[in-house]
Parts: C-alpha cells; sequence; structure tokens
C-alpha cells in the first residue's frame, strides 16, 4: 500500500491508509501474507499478531450445591439420594452447553468423592491404577438426577454480561458430598475418596 508502518489503520474488514482514501479488503492482505511467492526475497509467510485482553476486574461465577446422602452403617455405602445446584453464570448465552458443563463437572466431582483414588505398590512404587479395570470412576447408576437452577446476576466487565461456568460443578460438589456424609455419620471428616470401607471404619470409630 505504499505507506509506512504507523500509518496503517484497521477497522471495518478493511485495510486503511490514515489521511488516504486507499483502503484494501483484510481477506486480500491475510491471502497475500500467505502466498509466499508474491513476498519479497527473505521474508516469511504469515501474518501474526499478538494482544492482550486486561480486563477492569476479574469475573467470578458464585453457586451453592445441596447433597442429601443414605448411608447403609452395615457396608459403609452410600447413596446420593438428592443433589441441587445453583449457579449464578450471568447472562447464559448457550444453555445446553452451560448445562452439560455443570452435569459434567457434578459426575467429576461426585466421583472424586465417592470412588476415583490413584495408588501406587509401596515397595516398588508400581502404579496399581493405571487403567479402568483398576482406577473406578462413577457409571451413569452412580451419578443421581441433579436439580440444576440458574440465577442471572450480568456481569459488568464484559459487554455479555456472562462468566465462566467450565468446571464449576467439580468445585462445589465435592464438598456437598464429603460434608453430608460426614453430617450422616456423625463424623468430623473423612477423606476421599469416601469409599464403602473408609466409611465403614469412620463408623466402627465414631461408635467405639
Amino acid at each position: 500500500m505504499e505507506a509506512a508502518e504507523g500509518d496503517i489503520v484497521i477497522e471495518g474488514g478493511e485495510v486503511k491508509v490514515a489521511g488516504t482514501d486507499k483502503t484494501m479488503p483484510f481477506a486480500h492482505v491475510a491471502l497475500a501474507a500467505y502466498t509466499g511467492h508474491n513476498l519479497p526475497g527473505g521474508m516469511e509467510p504469515g501474518l501474526k499478531e499478538s494482544a492482550f485482553y486486561d480486563p477492569t476486574n476479574f469475573t467470578f461465577p458464585a453457586g451453592t450445591y445441596v447433597c442429601e446422602v443414605e448411608v447403609d452403617p452395615e457396608t459403609g455405602k452410600t447413596t446420593i439420594e438428592r443433589f441441587v445446584a445453583a449457579d449464578d453464570f450471568g447472562n447464559i448465552i448457550n444453555p445446553m452447553i452451560v448445562e452439560g458443563q455443570v452435569h459434567g463437572g457434578l459426575a467429576q466431582g461426585i466421583g472424586q468423592a465417592l470412588l476415583e483414588g490413584v495408588s501406587y505398590d509401596q515397595e516398588s512404587g508400581q502404579l496399581l491404577t493405571g487403567s479402568y479395570m483398576d482406577y473406578c470412576m462413577p457409571r451413569a447408576d452412580d451419578v443421581p438426577s441433579y436439580e440444576i437452577f440458574h440465577e442471572c446476576t450480568p456481569c459488568p466487565g464484559n459487554p455479555l454480561g456472562m462468566k465462566g461456568c467450565g468446571e464449576a460443578g467439580a468445585i462445589g460438589s465435592p464438598p456437598a458430598v464429603i460434608n453430608a456424609i460426614t453430617d450422616a455419620i456423625g463424623v468430623r471428616d473423612i477423606a476421599m475418596p469416601a469409599t464403602p470401607a473408609r466409611v465403614w471404619h469412620a463408623l466402627q470409630g465414631a461408635a467405639a
């Protein structure tokens, strides 16, 4: 465009030279940048730009999770009877994706609370839970039907008023499940995963 770098303006999908009527569609510039045989000698093809978005403030979603469990005192098995999740993600742009994020996060958190644990051989250091034959993941019948609610407090820090929802379900669900178990069996704390054996031993200690 026969112009100095500082005179180039990009707006409205066009590349312009400030103070003149010279314009070129940005698509033409992008194509030229990747057509190597038209470039000056020694210039590598490509069009790159980097920028950093510095928001006025951080955006935090908020939520409350409540879990109701039933514990079999004979076996230590925990059954989730009811799970209620309430989140505030601001303006929700795609409800289906948000529901999927919450459902998946809840399943992940419940798995962490009740089932998933990595173990190693104490002598050799060999991983003993290297496959799904030994590493316990939640199945469909381990996951309850959720009651999900959304509150909307638009975020003032972005044009859409939205907040992040990724993995929100995985953050609040483990403590909700563990708190429900400790309340049910009358102990102060229990380590994750709260397997039937671990819960049964905690019950025996509480009864002693």
